[in-house]
């Protein structure tokens, strides 16, 4: 399995398909917003800034995956996926152990140099509550199950690190 994992790490098509399931992702978060209007809280907007973190790291994978390009991609992923489940986590425990000490900011505060709620404030601005509880599918909480989509992610790419130092087989390289 390793190596097979690193035969796909040293092909476009993983990569795309791992920056597609993330903008897949951002859209489905677009369509809750404005479809369902649900409102997005500072927490949501992380998080999405987290998915576009992995759908970049697919992106550079893609450029040249069979090359040293694809071990910061892998860093990229693996960071974005890590920070969206330390975020999906702390908004699942704000939801679920709602506390006056315990709330998440007003704002987004992204760095000055990349200010994201200003040069795109319909998808980076937040206007709901983190404790709020807009919607949920078989009995999970967005929060929840976006702890669900970065763990899986985290997964993945966990194992496609680990793969690394497993070469194809040589027959493998030719088969592409």
């Amino acid at each position: 399995m390793l190596r097979y994992l690193n035969r796909c790490s040293r092909g476009r098509g993983a990569w795309l398909l791992l920056a597609f399931t993330a903008l897949a992702f951002e859209l489905i978060a677009l369509y809750f917003q404005y479809g369902m209007l649900l409102k997005p809280c500072v927490l949501c907007i992380y998080q999405r800034t987290a998915i576009l973190g992995i759908m970049g790291a697919g992106v550079v994978g893609a450029i040249a995956p069979g090359t040293i390009l694809r071990y910061p991609a892998i860093a990229l992923w693996l960071y974005s996926a890590y920070e969206g489940l330390d975020l999906a986590i702390k908004h699942t425990n704000i939801q679920l152990h709602p506390s006056p000490f315990v709330t998440c900011d007003f704002f987004v505060s992204f760095p000055s140099w990349l200010p994201l709620d200003k040069w795109i404030p319909a998808i980076f601005t937040a206007t709901g509550d983190c404790s709020e509880r807009q919607w949920n599918f078989l009995n999970l909480e967005m929060p929840q199950w976006m702890i669900v989509i970065f763990g899986v992610y985290l997964l993945i790419g966990l194992l496609v690190l680990f793969a690394q130092p497993f070469r194809p087989k040589r027959r493998d390289l030719f088969s592409r």
